[in-house]
């Protein structure tokens, strides 16, 4: 198995990330940030998940602001 250590993303779920990004900002401020309607028409994780799993463009850019956000104001993710 391959170690990722430059890999900010390794060993998180997509619903961890998904989770704390609504947590951190809420759904409207998710929504504003990442336009998708799963998170603007009666958000939920499981929704969310649905979606972003089956639209890598989507997932791609919730990945990155998720990134965004632990390498800025939020510090390191808790492990």
């Amino acid at each position: 198995m391959t170690e990722q250590l430059n890999n900010p993303l390794h060993g998180l779920t997509l619903k961890t990330i998904v989770t704390e990004l609504v947590e951190r900002l809420g759904w409207q401020e998710l929504a504003r940030r990442v336009n998708i309607n799963c998170f603007k028409s009666d958000p939920s994780i499981k929704s969310s998940l649905t979606f972003l799993r089956r639209t890598p463009w989507a997932r791609t850019e919730v990945e990155a602001l998720y990134i965004e956000l632990i390498t800025g104001p939020w510090g390191k993710p808790k492990l």
